[in-house]
């Protein structure tokens, strides 16, 4: 009798197990359903936005003078170069000793241009980066507050439907 109750008390404990965890997965597909959620492709969105273009633009326009520089440098180091190679034999020890000293002071002020090029080009690159990850996100903000989404998700997302992907719209947005 004692164990045919305890049998009765699991097989219940059970069935109300069961009908919490029931209750508990309908109450989450309601509430999922009620909850609106949107995806940004923000590496799309940062290579789509007009803001991106204008950037890339401005940092070529601003960045060409100093790089045509840095390239006429070294056509004139090559030509040195190329000078000192065919005429070695016939140059005198003092002239051909000037001539290495000339050649390595050139190479030394190259390779210093290039490094305070590419050293400023980073930073502006990153300064424009960071205004345009501040537009993009407002964009996103205001749009998720027009169309009353609960949640945007971004680059750590594994799948996102095209039901979800709001990209275009972020995008237009940014156009605007």
């Amino acid at each position: 009798m004692q164990k045919h109750k305890m049998m009765l008390n699991r097989q219940t404990a059970a069935r109300t197990l069961l009908l919490l965890v029931l209750g508990f997965v309908l109450s989450l597909n309601v509430v999922a359903q009620e909850v609106k959620i949107g995806f940004v492709n923000s590496a799309r969105v940062l290579q789509e936005a007009p803001q991106a273009e204008q950037a890339r633009v401005k940092l070529q326009s601003e960045f060409a003078p100093r790089d045509k520089k840095i390239v006429a440098m070294q056509k004139a180091l090559k030509k040195l170069e190329d000078e000192m190679s065919r005429d070695a034999a016939v140059m005198s020890e003092t002239v051909r000793k000037k001539k290495e000293r000339e050649i390595l002071a050139k190479k030394r002020d190259i390779k210093r241009s290039q490094e305070e090029f590419n050293e400023d080009l980073n930073l502006r690159r990153n300064e424009e980066l960071n205004n345009l990850q501040q537009k993009v996100y407002e964009a996103i903000v205001s749009l998720a507050k027009e169309e009353n989404y609960d949640v945007i998700l971004g680059d750590s997302v594994m799948f996102a439907s095209k039901r979800v992907d709001i990209t275009d719209k972020v995008i237009k947005r940014l156009s605007k």
